[in-house]
C-alpha cells in the first residue's frame, strides 16, 4: 500500500449551519422552513434549513425565487458574530485531535488524522467521537466523511446527510467513485459537468471508460486530473490556514449581451452572490475587481482599491457597477460579468485560491 492510500483524512460539514444555530437559539423557528438572508427583492439566501430544502430552496438562491417556491418560508438575517464564535468551538474540537486542519468555510473542514494527537488511531472512532463533543458541545449535528484522500472524503460526507457518517476505505475507494454522478466531483462545474454530458460521461464509471488521450483531446490540461478522479486518486495535502486571495463570482451567459440595462442587471445578480460568499468567509477585503470577458474571449479587468475595507453589499455593487459603466457602451457583446473582493482581511473560505465561482442559473 503506498503512502497516499494510509492517509486518513475526515471531512466534517456542519448540517444546515447557519439555519441550524438559528433554530437552536430561536425554538419558535423550529421544525419551520427558514432561510437566512434578507428577504427584500434585492437579497439573495445565505443558507436554508432542510425544511426549507424539501421545498427546493437553496443557499445562493435570490430572495424572491425562494419565497415562491415555499410560501411559508422564514427569512431571518444573519448573525455572522454567532457563526463564527459557534465555528470557533468546532475548530477547537478538531485541534484536539490533529494540527492538521483546513477550514473551508465557518462550518466545514477537512482533518489528517494520520497520526492523531490521542493516539486513538482509528480514523471512523475520531470521526464519531468529533462528531458527539459538537453534539453536546453546541447542540447542532455535523456529518463527516472518512477516507484516504480530501476527495473520497468530501463526497462521503455528504452521503448520509444529515447527522451521517459514511467511511470509504482504500479497497472500496474507486468503486465508490464509480456510482457517483460527476457534477458531484471537486472540479468539476456546472458548465464542465453539461459538456461531459454531452460526450455521455455522466458517471464515475463512464469518466473512467474515457481513456486519457480522449480526456486530453476534450478537457486539455484537466484531463490527468479527471483522470485520476475516476480511479479515486487525489493527491491534494491537507493544508492548515490557507488564506483566500479573493472571494468572488462569475457568471457566463447563455447568449452574448451588449445592453447596457441587461449588463448591469447581471452585475447586480452576480454581484448579490460574490458578497453572500464574503459574509459566509467573514470576510474583509478593500479591492473590488470586475472581470469582463468579450465574444471573441478577449478579457479585461478593472479594478478599484479603497484605503478602508468595502463597508456592504451596496458599495461593493456600486463599485463594481462604476467599473462596468467606464466600459460602456460596448461595440462587441460581451460573454462573462465577474465581480471580485481581494486584499483580504480575516478571509476563511478556500484552498489559497481565487474563489471566483461561477453563478449557478
Amino acid at each position: 500500500m503506498n503512502e497516499a492510500s494510509r492517509r486518513k483524512i475526515i471531512h466534517i460539514d456542519m448540517d444546515a449551519f447557519y439555519a441550524s444555530v438559528e433554530q437552536r437559539d430561536f425554538p419558535e423557528l423550529r421544525g419551520k422552513p427558514l432561510a437566512v438572508g434578507y428577504g427584500e427583492a434585492r437579497g439573495v439566501v445565505a443558507a436554508a434549513s432542510y425544511e426549507a430544502r424539501k421545498f427546493g430552496v437553496r443557499s445562493a438562491m435570490p430572495s424572491v425565487t425562494a419565497k415562491r417556491r415555499c410560501r411559508e418560508l422564514v427569512f431571518v438575517p444573519p448573525r455572522f458574530d454567532v457563526y463564527r464564535q459557534v465555528s470557533n468551538q468546532i475548530r477547537a474540537i478538531f485541534h484536539d485531535y490533529t494540527p492538521h486542519v483546513e477550514p473551508l468555510s465557518l462550518d466545514e473542514a477537512y482533518l489528517d488524522v494520520t497520526q492523531d494527537l490521542k493516539g486513538i488511531g482509528v480514523a471512523t472512532w475520531i470521526a464519531r467521537e468529533i462528531r458527539a463533543r459538537i453534539l453536546t458541545e453546541t447542540e447542532l449535528t455535523a456529518s463527516a466523511g472518512v477516507s484516504y484522500n480530501k476527495f473520497i472524503a468530501k463526497l462521503a460526507s455528504d452521503q448520509n446527510k444529515p447527522n451521517g457518517l459514511c467511511v470509504v476505505p482504500p479497497a472500496r475507494g474507486p468503486a465508490f467513485v464509480e456510482t457517483l454522478p460527476v457534477k458531484r466531483f471537486h472540479g468539476v462545474g456546472p458548465k464542465t459537468a453539461e459538456k461531459m454530458a454531452a460526450l455521455g460521461i455522466e458517471t464515475g464509471a463512464d469518466l473512467k471508460a474515457r481513456s486519457l488521450e480522449f480526456l486530453a483531446a476534450h478537457f486539455g490540461s484537466s484531463a490527468q486530473y479527471y483522470h485520476d478522479l475516476a480511479r479515486g486518486i487525489c493527491h491534494r495535502q491537507v493544508q492548515a490556514d490557507r488564506p483566500s486571495k479573493s472571494i468572488g463570482a462569475e457568471r457566463t451567459f447563455d447568449h452574448d449581451l451588449a445592453d447596457a440595462a441587461d449588463l448591469l442587471a447581471e452585475l447586480h445578480r452576480v454581484a448579490g452572490y460574490a458578497w453572500s460568499r464574503v459574509e459566509r468567509a467573514c470576510a474583509r477585503g478593500r479591492t473590488v475587481t470586475l472581470k469582463v470577458k468579450y465574444q471573441d474571449f478577449k478579457t479585461v479587468t478593472r479594478a478599484r482599491s479603497l484605503e478602508r475595507a468595502v463597508a456592504d453589499r451596496e458599495e461593493f455593487l456600486d463599485i463594481g457597477t462604476t467599473l462596468l459603466r467606464a466600459l460602456l457602451p460596448v461595440e462587441k457583446g460581451i460573454r462573462l460579468l465577474g465581480l471580485t473582493l481581494s486584499n483580504l482581511d480575516g478571509a476563511e473560505e478556500g484552498e489559497g485560491r481565487p474563489l471566483e465561482l461561477e453563478l449557478p442559473l
